[in-house]
């Protein structure tokens, strides 16, 4: 972490006073949905937390930094993550109302200084402050200081910040500072930085230009850096190559605006192989379902449409779409419906990029009307790994109307969330953010008393 002051950063007195024309900031929350859950759940603070779906195709949405010691993380499935974590491991369903009103205190608490901010989700942004054209590297640092103060006062929450004089370098400062620390990247020393990162951590460099980069044995962005643009444009090609190569060499001039709300959040990839199998291409779907619904959930809001896009051999492209009657963001519902409209690749011809996005998004979610569909995904699915056995995953399914972690509300005890069921009693911890750890008491399933409860109520 960098503190605020530069004598207290190890910093010379001549690195603190580096100055720059143009700051761009980076904010990223730190773990932002595990951390939401252990402020509102105090007792879950300090534990190995797990979001997402506890099913055996379940994935992690979010993971705490006690989760992340043991090797888990988002996107990985959720049987993995508990094997990692151990019987330590707690997880509890995604609660989307709790992350959308802690991300718009945190951005409306950052616009009261940065008006103008570009979201790139539910927890992360860019800022452009006026204040500090031309500042140096010192001053940059207290902005960024009270920033992060400013920002967990209003949640409780904290927010890694990176400051560079770009977006690219900003968005690696930030992550260099986690957890809840801030990094300004002078540009004395972006060049060295730059250079000695893994070419991946360049923003824009996917697995297929990776593979043709470190075909050529260019696995760093300074070996990157180093090559002729006109190598370079036709490896990735012109634009998009050529683009690349100035973030490379630190030229990053992109503008920090507001974006307009997205139509469709998606996510495609390009095979090395063309695919030319049912049971292949069931496993791609697969993949670019979950990948596209990890956006959709930073997103926060729930989708509609599902569109299928499948680009043949021959560079031609067919999409097919299927509209559910809702708008969820259940990842086996929009799986399944993706799934089927799936066209076997023996009729259609070999596939080399497969594409899953979500249409018809708003802020209105749903549960499943309809669980059949939840199970419509054909029995070929490719798993990325065997299903865990019933005794790796204890059943989590509503007993007796509760399910764990379900808010409720207790007219003498006040607002809690229900930690187990089972057997004709419910076990409730009271607790919200503002009370500490609570005390844990069990009622019957029966008892009148115990009513559902509007999860925004854990706020208080």
């Amino acid at each position: 972490m960098h503190p605020s002051t530069p004598g207290s950063t190890g910093l010379t007195r001549q690195d603190a006073a580096v100055t720059a024309r143009r700051w761009v900031l980076h904010i990223d929350m730190d773990a932002f949905f595990a951390s939401a859950e252990q402020l509102t759940r105090p007792t879950l603070r300090g534990r190995p937390v797990l979001v997402g779906g506890a099913g055996p195709r379940g994935v992690v949405a979010g993971a705490s930094y006690e989760a992340r010691v043991f090797g888990a993380r988002s996107a990985m499935p959720m049987h993995q993550a508990r094997r990692l974590v151990g019987p330590s491991a707690v997880v509890v369903a995604p609660r989307g109302i709790v992350y959308s009103t802690l991300s718009g205190r945190v951005f409306e608490t950052l616009r009261a200084s940065v008006p103008v901010l570009e979201t790139l989700s539910l927890d992360e942004a860019f800022g452009e402050p006026a204040e500090l054209v031309g500042a140096s590297v010192a001053e940059v640092e207290q902005y960024c200081a009270m920033l992060r103060a400013a920002v967990l006062a209003r949640t409780g929450l904290t927010a890694s910040i990176g400051a560079a004089t770009g977006k690219q370098l900003a968005k690696i400062g930030s992550g260099l500072a986690k957890p809840d620390g801030m990094r300004v990247i002078s540009p004395t020393e972006q060049t060295a930085l730059l250079a000695g990162l893994p070419v991946r951590k360049l923003w824009g460099i996917g697995p297929v230009a990776e593979g043709r980069l470190r075909g050529l044995g260019i696995e760093t962005v300074g070996a990157f850096a180093a090559l002729p643009e006109s190598e370079v444009a036709a490896l990735l090609g012109g634009a998009v190559g050529l683009g690349l190569h100035r973030l490379a060499r630190g030229i990053d001039d992109r503008p920090v605006a507001e974006r307009a709300e997205a139509k469709q959040i998606s996510a495609e990839t390009t095979y090395e192989r063309d695919i030319v199998g049912m049971a292949d291409l069931r496993a791609a779907i697969t993949a670019m379902a979950a990948h596209a619904h990890r956006r959709l959930e930073r997103d926060g809001r729930a989708a509609r449409t599902v569109v299928l896009k499948l680009k043949k051999s021959d560079m031609s492209i067919v999409t097919r779409s299927f509209t559910l009657p809702y708008a969820t963001t259940e990842l086996a519902t929009l799986t399944a419906a993706a799934q089927r409209s799936a066209i076997d690749p023996v009729e259609l011809g070999a596939i080399r990029l497969v594409g899953v996005g979500y249409g018809g998004l708003s802020q209105i979610r749903q549960e499943s009307l309809f669980p059949e569909l939840d199970q419509a995904v054909p029995e070929d699915v490719a798993e990325v790994e065997p299903p865990p056995s019933a005794e790796q995953i204890p059943s989590e399914s509503p007993t007796d109307g509760w399910s764990q972690g379900l808010d409720v509300e207790h007219p003498e005890f006040g607002h809690g969330w229900v930690q187990g069921a089972g057997y004709g009693v419910v076990t409730v911890r009271f607790e919200t953010s503002s009370t500490g750890p609570g005390q844990a008491r069990t009622f019957r399933a029966d008892d009148p008393a115990l009513t559902r409860a509007d999860p925004l109520a854990s706020l208080r």
